[in-house]
């Protein structure tokens, strides 16, 4: 690893101070959990060198590293070059529908070793007869539901007017225009009329969208795509045919066919599993439900596959003790001082304020704060910083008398 710098380390170290993870966090915490680590390595070489897709659902406690995770594999496949997408779920980014759900994924979407999210500029560089141009063009025509990408993506090579180029690269963005906009803008280029194949919807296609953009990314020389998901627990506090259209679109992510070199991830909490699928008896709504036989096989396999994922298992004491050892390295480096600490002493303290992994690390970090300062660590409460960890704690705990899901 590379010599960090003063300013690198500080952000990484407010960053674990405030709870938050990041890109640079889990660049910097990546020797934790090998075997899943060389899963995922394994995983992402065969999605880069075999242009294979694939899937993965794993689970995790509260603060025990699912988002830091998520992180980590964003550092992997950017050490890789591929483009990474991480989308956070909520009520305002829903799985269930795809068509909010395209321009939050691109968005949050970053090209190896660029800071900041966006594409637009290498579109930039595409020509009309480029061979990506030419690429995609077959591509859209043969490979995707409907053919409106071929016209929206001709259209936009072919425009010399900066309104028109706007519109359609909104629309490429998840901005849609009317197909009857763009069949006036493709006839005032071409002097040709538009008949789509199908009727454009954007419900039924957002999924062309997806599978167009993944293509793309290959046709320009990048690896391939991670889109990472977390927090898709939340799905648990929708609605019951909400939740099932959720799990059909998250068979749709993983199905390994519909992308090109795409590797997806979900993290869910623990106890989605007896707090969602076993207490609102998901298999038995799934049943119920007037669903084709084709949509109901593919949720069941969902429901299947979270049930059975892997577990991020809480780490030991030596990885965890490997850990605080960093973040006294980092401290120092952040602040440029050399703590006198014991690690076995610091293991002790963190130990007493609680088993989740994010608390631990944030009491070393207020460890070391007072020893920077003052030379001597008063009483620790991190519960005070950020969020309460024993209001999170409880807020996961099965039969807390407070549901989870609502």
């Amino acid at each position: 690893m590379n010599e960090m710098t003063d300013h690198s380390a500080r952000r990484i170290v407010e960053a674990l101070r405030s709870g938050i993870a990041s890109r640079e966090v889990g660049r910097y915490f990546s020797s934790a959990r090998p075997a899943l680590l060389r899963t995922l390595e394994n995983t992402l070489d065969s999605t880069v060198s075999e242009r294979e897709s694939s899937g993965m659902i794993v689970l995790g406690k509260y603060g025990e590293g699912k988002t830091h995770l998520l992180n980590t594999v964003i550092s992997m496949a950017d050490e890789r070059n591929m483009a990474v997408s991480l989308v956070t779920l909520s009520k305002e980014t829903p799985i269930d529908k795809l068509q909010t759900l395209y321009p939050k994924i691109l968005g949050n979407t970053y090209l190896p070793g660029r800071a900041q999210p966006g594409f637009s500029h290498v579109l930039d560089g595409i020509t009309a007869g480029s061979p990506v141009a030419s690429a995609m063009y077959e591509y859209a025509l043969t490979a995707l539901e409907t053919d409106k990408l071929y016209y929206l993506l001709k259209a936009c090579l072919g425009t010399n007017d900066e309104d028109e180029r706007f519109l359609l690269r909104a629309d490429l963005d998840g901005d849609f225009i009317s197909s009857a906009a763009l069949k006036k803008i493709f006839k005032r280029i071409y002097k040709e009329t538009v008949r789509f194949n199908k009727p454009f919807s954007r419900a039924r296609h957002t999924w062309d969208y997806i599978a167009f953009i993944s293509r793309l990314f290959k046709e320009l020389g990048y690896g391939g795509w991670a889109l990472l998901f977390d927090e898709t627990e939340l799905i648990g506090r929708t609605g019951k045919n909400t939740r099932l259209k959720a799990y059909a679109n998250i068979a749709d992510f993983l199905k390994p066919d519909r992308f090109d070199s795409v590797f997806t991830m979900f993290a869910f909490n623990s106890v989605y599993i007896p707090e969602v699928i076993e207490a609102k008896d998901e298999f038995k709504n799934l049943d119920e439900a007037e669903l084709s036989p084709e949509t109901k096989t593919k949720i069941a396999g969902v429901l299947g596959r979270i049930s059975d994922a892997p577990q991020l298992v809480p780490l030991g004491r030596d990885e965890i003790a490997d850990i605080l050892k960093h973040i006294v390295e980092l401290h120092a480096r952040a602040y440029g001082w050399k703590p006198e600490v014991d690690i076995e002493r610091v293991l002790l303290i963190t130990e007493k304020r609680g088993h989740l992994l994010r608390t631990r690390i944030r009491t070393a970090i207020e460890l070391l704060d007072q020893l920077y300062q003052y030379g001597a660590a008063g009483d620790i409460r991190v519960g005070e910083l950020g969020s309460q960890s024993f209001e999170e704690e409880r807020e996961y705990a099965p039969g807390s008398g407070e549901p989870d899901f609502v």
